[in-house]
């Protein structure tokens, strides 16, 4: 813990009027890669967050030091005060007032689906452009072939499963689907509410993506009900969704899970202590086979083919 602590101090030198920090005043946040810790001082308070080991066969820093701060500017996301693209230190300002979201406190404060449905349109909506092109079929290659280089078996199927949902690859660039400034990885974790607002924080698998990834992405990391994705869409949109709408964030569901099973195994093969990884792709992988062998699931798919038709 006294390393960390001395890397976070080492990281204040670059933050204007830093005097100094009593060690005291350094309280660790929550990460599941990285190592984030809130740093009160005198004249202000900060986040800073240093990157985890192996962070940097995944993550562009460039392009993440990019689209915070233009997060930052479209009042999603908090000031960015120091970012340095080659180790990944990033510091920032911090949000006061606000409790750090879970999928326990979706689920019991009040219109929080509401909230987080509204900030996430401010940003998509903001016609911004983000650095990256979040494509999730180019990832999950990519990620195969990080996962060829590690001591690592993978979910029995999950091969199988992929090329399954590969014609849905093809489906979606049919449709044409407009692309927005998005999140791309939004957990619950990274959502900050005061109850009036909420605020979205790490940047780093952020991208120009189908804004309904987002959605379909938070509803699952949530676990929220269909009411919960209602609320989500009608304040997303400010209006009841469409069936195509409500059909792209669906199969989002299932294709983020398809995704961030291989991140799962990327940190069970880097030994990522932060939980049981391998628990986490394998529970990612089975939610993903259900949802796709659901007999609504062909169904969503269709409401897509008729928009293309």
């Amino acid at each position: 813990m006294k390393k960390y602590i001395n890397e976070v101090i080492d990281a204040l030198q670059n933050i204007p009027d830093f005097e100094g920090v009593d060690p005291s005043n350094i309280s660790r946040l929550g990460g599941l890669t990285n190592l984030v810790h809130k740093v009160e001082m005198d004249t202000q308070s900060v986040i800073v967050r240093i990157p985890g080991p192996g962070t940097e066969e995944y993550i562009d820093r460039v392009v993440e030091a990019n689209n915070a701060q233009v997060a930052a500017k479209v009042g999603v996301s908090p000031k960015v005060i120091y970012a340095d693209t080659n180790s990944g230190i990033m510091i920032t300002e911090t949000v006061k007032n606000i409790e750090t979201m879970s999928p326990d406190l979706f689920k019991v404060r009040k219109e929080a689906p509401k909230r987080a449905g509204l900030a996430l349109a401010k940003l998509h909506n903001s016609g911004e452009t983000f650095d990256f092109r979040f494509e999730l079929f180019s990832m999950i290659d990519e990620y195969l072939e990080i996962l060829s280089t590690k001591d690592v078996n993978f979910p029995n199927g999950y091969h199988e499963v992929v090329n399954a949902a590969r014609p849905i690859k093809d489906l979606l660039e049919k449709a044409n689907l407009p692309l927005a400034p998005c999140h791309c990885d939004p957990l619950c974790e990274n959502f900050l509410d005061d109850g009036n607002i909420m605020w979205i924080v790490d940047w780093e698998y952020s991208g120009m993506n189908d804004p309904l990834w987002d959605l379909g992405d938070l509803s699952v990391e949530a676990g929220m009900s269909d009411l919960q994705d209602l609320e989500l869409l009608q304040a997303y949109f400010g209006r009841e969704p469409r069936d195509q709408e409500t059909a792209r964030m669906i199969i989002y569901k299932a294709m983020c899970d398809l995704l961030w099973t291989l991140w799962g195994l990327i940190q069970h093969a880097d030994k990522n202590p932060a939980e049981d990884f391998w628990a986490y792709a394998t529970t990612r992988f089975a939610r993903c086979k259900e949802l796709m062998q659901h007999r609504s699931f062909q169904n969503h798919l269709k409401a897509i083919e008729r928009v293309i038709n």
